[in-house]
């Protein structure tokens, strides 16, 4: 049995549901065949009416990448056309319903732009090292490391010698 390492499913599982979509059994049917939960085999379903047989059993191997063009193109057919999300999914050949569910929030959230490009590599001004402190803020926080024990040590007197007292008033009592 070879297991999918992207995947909670082995491959042998997924042949056996794609060919029972194959011969027209829907995904309750298979779920309840092949003892699996019903949204999973749901999800597998909707998967193999967009892009076949293949595509199913090769879900969770590799990303895919849309263009923007087929982003922009099913997600005005959902959110401005009135087609269902798994007509969208058939008619474009996009693989999984999280990608189309994510374009369509950002769609209404943002406009035109959302599902566009988005930039590669770290955001701009997020350092991997710090910069290295000048010699002047070195000392300033060596002063004020130095200011903070001090009045740690005060404080500490202070309580002990308060403490002293308290006790020394009891025993004259």
């Amino acid at each position: 049995m070879s297991v999918n390492s992207g995947s909670r499913h082995d491959e042998d599982t997924r042949r056996r549901a794609a060919e029972m979509f194959g011969s027209g059994v829907g995904h309750k049917a298979v779920a309840g065949t092949l003892g699996l939960s019903a949204s999973t085999v749901r999800k597998w379903h909707l998967t193999y009416r967009a892009i076949g047989a293949e595509g199913l059993l090769d879900t969770g191997r590799a990303h895919r990448g849309y263009d923007y063009e087929t982003k922009l193109a099913a997600v005005r057919a959902v959110v401005e056309g009135g087609v269902t999300k798994a007509q969208a999914m058939e008619r474009f050949g996009i693989a999984s319903r999280t990608p189309l569910d994510r374009w369509c929030e950002a769609y209404r959230e943002v406009g035109a732009e959302a599902p566009g490009p988005r930039p590669k590599g770290r955001p701009p001004g997020s350092k991997s090292r710090p910069v290295e402190p000048t010699r002047e803020r070195g000392l300033e926080r060596r002063v004020e490391k130095l200011e903070a024990e001090s009045a740690y040590l005060k404080k500490s007197i202070a309580l002990k010698a308060g403490k002293r007292s308290r006790t020394a008033r009891r025993r004259r009592s």
